[in-house]
């Protein structure tokens, strides 16, 4: 048996998140209504995500030695996440998001601070480590090291799932989506990938390339779900009577698609838990506070499929 559910590799972040009542248009002070830090990152939060819910996950990783990098650590341990592939470099910094969440409609503004922590290379990898999962997930960090881990993920039949985020899209990326099995991209990944502003045309082109499925999505709108055998479905979002920040919203949602797919649950059922999982961090500040247990969720489950829909859910947890 396989030692981890999903390795994850990817750059982690702290995100320092503070809600306020509106944008600053001018040098001043303001208070904020709310703040919080807790560690981000597209990859690392879908590996958090799945913690939660109950996978065995492990995180490939290269942070500095500051506060940073400890706060990475120490969240990744605490939530269960292995961290034995996380490199730690002396004298170097790691990557800082700060976020300003508005109250009123949970528009954001996103500063962000790249880490001074090498690129990790290639040879720090073994394909041992990889080999060592169901599912490889990536979103291009690393570039090197991502081409690599794939290439080996493929040929010892380890799946690899990708994650395309909006305004993410580089030309490179090209040679990484045909080493991939489960591509979950943005709508504007899709489009500016395809050169398709068409969904279900971008969809047909991704799977071209190489995924078995491929899901894109498109936050309010919800998911377009196109496996390459099967039928293709549009999975809409939970819309809840309000929300607070959708900072980490996509990435539960891909983390919550794979676990769904590692229990054997049926596409419909799959595309459902995510949806619902990304709405329920909606409810909080930051992107993992709100990150719900498989036990939470279950009960969320059962009250939208009870409404026979997605809308007007109300939660509490």
């Amino acid at each position: 048996m396989a030692r981890f559910d999903v390795i994850g590799l990817g750059v982690s972040t702290v995100d320092i998140v503070a809600l306020v009542d509106h944008f600053p248009a001018k040098e001043g002070v303001q208070r904020a209504v709310d703040m919080t830090v807790q560690g981000g990152g597209p990859v690392a939060t879908a590996i958090v995500t799945l913690a939660r819910l109950g996978a065995r996950v492990a995180m490939i990783d290269a942070l500095g030695d500051d506060w940073r990098g400890m706060l990475i650590l120490e969240e990744f341990q605490r939530e269960g996440v292995c961290t034995d592939y996380v490199e730690v470099s002396k004298g170097h910094t790691s990557s800082t998001a700060c976020v300003l969440v508005r109250k009123d409609s949970g528009a954001r503004s996103i500063v962000y601070s790249p880490g001074t922590a090498p690129e990790l290379p290639p040879a720090d990898v073994p394909p041992s480590v990889i080999e060592s999962a169901r599912f490889l997930h990536v979103n291009g960090r690393h570039w090197d090291v991502c081409l690599q881990a794939s290439q080996w993920a493929r040929d010892a039949n380890v799946q690899v799932s990708f994650d395309g985020g909006a305004h993410r899209y580089r030309p490179e990326m090209k040679q990484l989506v045909p080493l991939t099995d489960i591509c979950i991209v943005a709508r504007d990944f899709a489009e500016k990938y395809t050169q398709q502003t068409d969904v279900r045309r971008a969809a047909e082109i991704l799977l071209r390339d190489g995924p078995r499925l491929v899901a894109i999505t498109d936050g309010t709108r919800g998911s377009w779900i196109h496996p390459r055998k099967g039928r293709p479905f549009h999975q809409p979002a939970v819309l809840l009577p309000s929300v607070m920040d959708t900072t980490g919203c996509g990435d539960s949602y891909h983390g919550a698609f794979l676990f769904g797919l590692l229990k054997g649950l049926e596409l419909e059922e799959t595309a459902s838990l995510a949806s619902a999982v990304a709405a329920l961090n909606s409810q909080h500040l930051g992107g993992r506070i709100g990150i719900p247990t498989s036990e939470q969720v279950k009960p969320f489950l059962s009250k939208i499929r009870r409404y026979g829909g997605q809308r007007d859910v109300s939660v509490s947890l």
